[in-house]
This record gives structure tokens, sequence and C-alpha cells, in this order.
């Protein structure tokens, strides 16, 4: 049976025409290429190459086998080629930037798909910085950053919702919505026992600014718990209400722990994008990822 070892030694030796560089070029030594050449030569039966001062010279038996194996022996080295990165691909560690709000949700996800990933959590800004020093292979952000050193794409969206727990009637809140009496509801809204990840409140204050017209909301926050996913589950266990990506609480609302009071139209959606550094050895993990996070933020 032939040896498709003795087909690449034939290819390279045929291109170099020099035992010597396709020994370099083969990583093997050049008694070794000879001897492959020698029982290739056996088993056609023929003749391959006339050695010369200078290298070798191949026969016209050595320019028809070339032109009879040449493509077959190219698809075979570019299937083993990809092969060898799929399987590189899928058995490297991975570090992926995400911020710690966002972890349970779309992070979460990429576990399914991948044996080995480092997480790392941060803000927008500092998680694009980590990826344009190439500190890290990934990141999912939030915020479209303008650069020629990195890849950025659009993966979906999210947007930020209220909830609350489901201890509390929410039907005449809800009527007061469909009717568009945002003086009582706001009124409502301040009269709950409030959630937050973030003393600051930057999202509730986001969210009266879209919908209220309001810079400043009057209410405060009763607890700060600050991983958004950890205060919806302590919200499942507890009375109040909460601003949240709809993506996070998902998952609970389905399941009857949490309630939606409110998808304001008026509150716009927030692009979640896949953010790398240019490495083609990393475009495949790219794609791979992209596919994970468009089936979670679909």
């Amino acid at each position: 049976m032939v040896n498709l070892e003795w087909y690449r030694t034939f290819k390279s030796v045929y291109k170099n025409g020099n035992f010597s560089l396709a020994a370099k070029e083969l990583f093997i030594s050049q008694p070794a290429v000879s001897q492959q050449i020698v029982m290739l030569e056996a088993h056609v039966g023929y003749k391959l190459f006339n050695r010369k001062s200078k290298g070798v010279e191949p026969t016209e038996y050595a320019k028809l086998l070339n032109n009879l194996i040449i493509d077959a022996l190219d698809r075979l080295e570019n299937v083993e080629n990809g092969f060898r990165a799929k399987a590189f691909n899928a058995n490297r560690l991975l570090s992926v930037g995400i911020s710690r709000h966002l972890m349970s949700s779309i992070g979460s996800a990429l576990v399914a798909k991948f044996d080995f990933i480092d997480f790392t959590f941060h803000t927008n800004d500092a998680l694009f910085d980590l990826v344009n020093t190439k500190k890290l292979d990934f990141a999912i952000v939030n915020k479209k950053f303008d650069t020629f050193d990195t890849i950025q794409k659009k993966a979906g969206e999210i947007k930020q919702v209220i909830v609350s727990s489901t201890d509390i009637d929410v039907s005449t809140i809800k009527q007061n919505i469909k009717a568009k009496d945002f003086k009582t509801i706001e009124n409502w809204l301040n009269e709950q026992k409030w959630y937050s990840h973030d003393a600051g409140i930057p999202h509730i204050k986001l969210f009266w600014l879209h919908v209220f017209a309001k810079k400043r909301p009057s209410i405060i926050a009763n607890y700060i718990i600050p991983s958004e996913y950890e205060m919806l589950e302590i919200l499942t266990k507890n009375t109040g209400v909460a601003i949240t990506w709809n993506i996070n609480a998902k998952n609970l609302i389905q399941e009857n722990k949490l309630q939606l009071i409110w998808n304001s139209k008026e509150m716009p959606s927030t692009d979640v994008f896949l953010l790398s550094g240019k490495n083609e050895n990393l475009s495949p993990i790219f794609q791979d990822i992209m596919a994970e996070l468009k089936l979670v933020l679909e």
C-alpha cells in the first residue's frame, strides 16, 4: 500500500529541486527524504529524479506523476490543516472579557460551547483596552469602538425593563401603563422598594430620562447588590422592583419567579458586540462565539 508521506516528500523535492531543502521544509533528515523517494520509485516502477551538481532534476515520469497527484494532494493537505486548526481551536484556552452583569445570561452560553475559558470582568472601555493590547482574545461589550486594530461585530440587542417580585399586585399599574398615565406610574414606582446593582443608579436614571424625560428620578435604591443577576435572584425571594436587562430577567419571568411590569417603547435597545484582535487563528472561534451569542440574543 502506498504511503501518503511519500507523495508529500515527492511534492517537496519536485518543488525545491533539492533533497536538502525538502528535508528542511518537511522537518525530516535528508537520508529520510532519499529513502522515501527510492521507495516511491519502487512502487511506481519508474525513476523520478536525476541527480545534478546542485540538486535533482525531475524525469518525464516525475512530471507526469506531479500533474496527476498535485491537485488531490493539495486538497488533502487543506483538509488536514483545517482539521488541525479546528482541533486546536476546540481545545484552546480562550480569554473572554465581559461585564459581570451579563455573565450569567450571556457568558454561561459560552461555557456550554467551549472546553476552556478564562473569564475577566471589566467595564466596556477596560475590556477594549485589554483586547487592543492583546491581553484578551475576545470581549463582549455594549459600546461601539472605532479602531483599525480590532474586529467588532454586532451580535444582537438587549434592553432595560422594569420587573418586580411576584407578590406585588401589578394589575392596576399595568392599566396605567396602557393608558399612558405617566404621572400615576411614576408616583407608584417612587413608592416601591428598589433594588439596584450600582449605588449611582445610572441605569435607573437612563430609564427616567428616556421614558419620563427627567434627568433625576426621585427614588432611592433600598438595596445595592453589585451583580445584576444576583440582585434579581435576591429579588425573587423578597419584595420590590428593579430595572434590569431583559436577557437577565427572561428565564426568571418564564419560571414565574419575577414578573414583567414595563417594557417601554420609549426605552431604546442597546447593541451587544463581539470584539477581538485581528488574528487569523481566532477567526473560526470568533464565528463560533458569534453564533452562540446570536442564539442567546435572538
